[in-house]
């Protein structure tokens, strides 16, 4: 039967123009002639698409009344005559579900004998056409023409290899190896190891072997050992053994590995992710990443790449068909439900502002619907935040960049500061080298031998041959930690106007320790107490939250169950979200909500929180953002980002202080010299993480000069 295309032009269509009863002698031929290929008699990915016993989450689904005639002839008229109906033909087929569509196909045949996606290649153009077609193959012959236009040509597109070969389940796997064979004659992994190269190649043929564990029963003695065997294989090893990383990641089950990821985090002190950045390198790093996210979330790992393909000048729109195309019958509504509460904003809005005519009406009716007109949060994403809750009260060694320096000898680095400063001109270079590679212990060394060597303070010193942000930065150094907040703090509240947001990040991430000797250091310099100041320069609920945080006594042990549940309660019924509610005035619940905050211990807070998501089924910090407003909402949501995760709020904090035009030095300054000894090496890792580029590269593309050369040094590395 002639379809119009030959295997050496489009032959996966070839498949589609078949008779429905000759579709199956099809499928049943290609197992006979290949026995290396696996039995595809449940060949069609749709059948797979809503296993049994679990929720339908996709976007698109069969249409009611179904008739596959009558839609060959809706489309045939819509063709027909000069120009086309692109409306009718979006409205059509991006209503029906793919089994329906090549039912289409062949009804098309049928009556007209014509080939219905040539006619819909001819009448359609661009972006709409590419999508359009992409919507009428199967799900596995979809992938075989992705991959195939992957490795065709010069080049290779190693992303869509990576997506695909990466996020897909051994069933799907074994349905694209065949339609491949199939569509192209050719066989998939001998096309693919002919295209890539090193452990990339050899972790994409594992993969494509389709023959990842499914036993859900996991043996927690081979969790350890493979958590071991990964460690040992990376951070623990002179070179990395990538083959360990390849057997593990490539072969074990999805829920197996979870549990090894948890443990890898317990042994390593750090996420897998974090030691595959720094152990593997190029298009195998990324491809091991993708694995690893798709293990961990495949919604999530979708919703990054939809996000990444719209964000920005331009549209990857090739990555943007792709996805909305291949999971609109698989898990849509989980995709959209982590895109919004990650990107705190809806994929239907997002999609809205950033392509346009038919190709966005059509991607719109994919996408399924507007998550923003509800600004719920999601029973999935609640889910999400549940574990994240969890995975938070994992234990992880806080790192500093910057280390006592070995042989250190402050007479010595006091008269290398002398010599800098000393007759015309000064050393910046020679100040930095000292002052950045010190700890604050031995800089306060270094001020008394200076003093006594030679008589002088060598802050007025440095103040006065140095200036603008490098002064700023050196100085900072300069002061004691508890010396350094109390100045931010003062600088805060004095003059016109307040930073509030100063005040925040100081008052709700420093522990009791640190607040004490912060309200000393204030007293000494300013001779009055901390307290008073935030009483006299803020007001309301704010100054509450301000003066009790400065009182530095929050609770210190672990979490207490019983008390959690109640705590919990009080925070449903203060952001109003509880069921059932007390007869507490609401200036009592406020109050009482505001001492849960403010002066329960973090393991204890970690527990209310997920007392709270099981209660309500939202998030305290989306529940917060979306019922409060102004500085009390930021001064809750510090607190509790603080409490879930220090260093990504400090990683968050520095990425905004220089994304877009201008840099906000002032905040850039405070946390690279207040974090640098405690977990500035965690905000790197989060920062990495959260981001995709390194602390280093931002710094080194958004600064300059001395300013710069110091900032790198305290930074302490390039991820």
């Amino acid at each position: 039967m002639d379809c119009g295309y030959s295997h050496a032009d489009l032959p996966l269509e070839h498949q589609l123009c078949q008779e429905p009863a000759e579709l199956p002698r099809k499928l049943s031929s290609i197992n006979r002639d290949s026995s290396s290929l696996p039995s595809i008699q449940r060949f069609p990915a749709w059948e797979a698409m809503a296993p049994q016993g679990k929720v339908y989450r996709g976007s698109v689904k069969d249409f009611p009344g179904f008739d596959a005639n009558q839609d060959a002839e809706a489309l045939y008229n819509a063709m027909k005559g000069f120009g086309s109906d692109k409306e009718a033909i979006l409205d059509l087929i991006t209503s029906r579900s793919n089994k329906q569509r090549v039912e289409i196909c062949q009804a098309y045949k049928s009556l007209y004998g014509k080939d219905l996606i040539a006619d819909l290649k001819y009448e359609l153009t661009g972006k709409f056409e590419r999508l359009i077609v992409s919507l009428m193959r199967p799900p596995a012959y979809g992938d075989a023409k992705e991959i195939k236009d992957a490795i065709s040509g010069i080049g290779t597109d190693e992303k869509c290899l990576i997506e695909i070969l990466a996020s897909r389940t051994n069933q799907e796997i074994h349905d694209l190896v065949a339609a491949y064979k199939d569509a192209y004659e050719r066989d998939l992994e001998a096309d693919i190891v002919g295209d890539t190269s090193g452990h990339f190649k050899k972790m994409l043929v594992v993969l494509l072997q389709g023959a990842r564990e499914e036993d859900d029963v996991v043996s927690e003695d081979l969790v350890e050992q493979d958590a071991k065997d990964l460690l040992e294989a990376g951070e623990l090893k002179w070179g990395t053994d990538e083959a360990q990383f390849i057997y593990i990641l490539g072969r074990r089950s999805r829920q197996h590995l979870r549990l090894v990821f948890d443990e890898y985090l317990k042994i390593a002190g750090k996420p897998i992710e974090r030691s595959i950045r720094g152990e593997l390198s190029g298009d195998f790093e990324k491809l091991m990443l993708a694995v690893v996210k798709c293990i961990r979330s495949k919604a999530e790992y979708f919703a990054e790449r939809l996000y990444k393909a719209m964000k920005g000048l331009g549209t990857r729109d090739n990555t943007l068909i792709r996805i909305m195309v291949s999971r609109s019958e698989i898990d849509m509504l989980d995709i959209r439900e982590v895109f919004r509460t990650k990107y705190e904003k809806s994929l239907y809005n997002m999609i809205k502002e950033d392509t346009s005519g038919e190709y966005k009406k059509a991607l719109l009716k994919l996408c399924g619907g507007d998550d923003d007109a509800a600004g719920e949060f999601f029973p999935e994403a609640a889910q999400v935040a549940y574990r994240m809750w969890e995975l938070s009260a994992v234990k992880v060694e806080l790192r500093g960049t910057v280390q006592p320096a070995g042989n250190f000898n402050d007479d010595g680095d006091a008269q290398v500061l002398r010599k800098a400063m000393k007759g015309l001109g000064t050393d910046e270079g020679a100040i930095i080298e000292v002052v950045t590679r010190r700890s604050n212990a031995q800089r306060q060394q270094i001020l008394k031998a200076y003093k006594a060597h030679y008589g002088r303070d060598l802050m007025a010193d440095l103040k006065s041959e140095l200036s603008g942000s490098l002064a700023k930065l050196i100085l900072g150094l300069m002061l004691t930690p508890a010396q350094y907040d109390a100045k931010q703090l003062r600088k805060a509240v004095e003059g016109a106007g307040t930073d509030e947001s100063v005040l925040i990040e100081i008052m709700a991430t420093r522990n009791n320790q640190e607040i004490r000797a912060i309200n000393e250091a204030y007293q000494e310099a300013y001779h009055k107490t901390l307290e008073d100041d935030l009483s006299s320069d803020t007001s309301g609920h704010f100054k509450r939250i301000l003066v009790s945080l400065a009182l530095g006594n929050r609770d210190e042990g672990p979490e207490n169950s019983t008390q959690a549940h109640e705590d919990a309660k009080v925070v449903a019924e203060t952001l109003k979200l509880a069921d059932v509610s007390s007869n507490d005035s609401s200036d009592s619940l406020e109050t009482r909500f505001l001492s849960i905050l403010c002066t329960r211990s973090y393991p204890h807070l970690r527990r209310v929180f997920q007392e709270f998501i099981k209660m309500t089924n939202h998030d305290v910090e989306h529940a917060i953002k979306k019922r409060m407003s102004g500085d009390v909402r930021d001064a809750f949501v510090a607190i509790v980002r603080s409490v879930k995760n220090k260093p990504a709020f400090f990683a968050d904090k520095l990425y905004k202080s220089m994304k877009g035009a201008g840099t906000d030095e002032r905040t850039l300054t405070r946390i690279m010299i207040s974090r640098s000894e405690i977990d500035l090496l965690n905000i790197r890792g989060e920062f990495i993480d959260l981001f995709d580029k390194s602390l280093h590269h931002m710094i080194e593309k958004d600064t300059s000069g001395d300013y710069r050369k110091a900032l790198l040094v305290l930074c302490g590395g390039e991820d």
